[in-house]
């Protein structure tokens, strides 16, 4: 019944399969705090984010270690979009993340923190975006 519970209320901690091997805890590229509204009930809870190797990680506390285990995860490269969501939400210092199903919502402290995590999450989409794959760049020296 426990565990039905944490799956309603979107609190089933992720599996570790989908950290990919990241070590969440050592040198990320970026971390902090931000209001996430919840995927089931639409509650906002302040969490810890961890930002490292094209996975958003958030935790319920600050201090992240080793034996630490994330509230949840989310692979960027399955990410289309990130921006501001103020007007969306009425929210200030809003943004959004998209995905081809579903989008998430966010709320930073401060425009800066908003703007600097906008940032982040749009390169690490970048970095980490499938959607031009090794085999489908022509070079078109080659063949000359």
């Amino acid at each position: 019944m426990a565990s039905l519970w944490r799956a309603v209320m979107g609190e089933t901690p992720p599996n570790a399969d989908d950290y990919d091997g990241v070590e969440y805890w050592s040198n990320p590229e970026r971390t902090g705090w931000l209001t996430k509204q919840g995927e089931y009930i639409k509650t906002w809870r302040r969490r810890w984010f961890v930002l490292k190797q094209g996975k958003l990680f958030w935790f319920k506390e600050a201090i992240v270690t080793r034996g630490s285990r994330p509230r949840g995860v989310i692979p960027v490269a399955t990410c289309l979009t990130v921006k501001g969501a103020e007007d969306v939400l009425n929210k200030q210092f809003a943004f959004e993340l998209s995905t081809r199903s579903e989008t998430m919502y966010f709320i930073a402290d401060s425009e800066k923190e908003k703007e600097d995590w906008i940032n982040s999450i749009g390169r690490s989409i970048v970095q980490h975006s499938r959607s031009v794959t090794d085999n489908e760049i022509v070079d078109y020296d080659s063949n000359r």
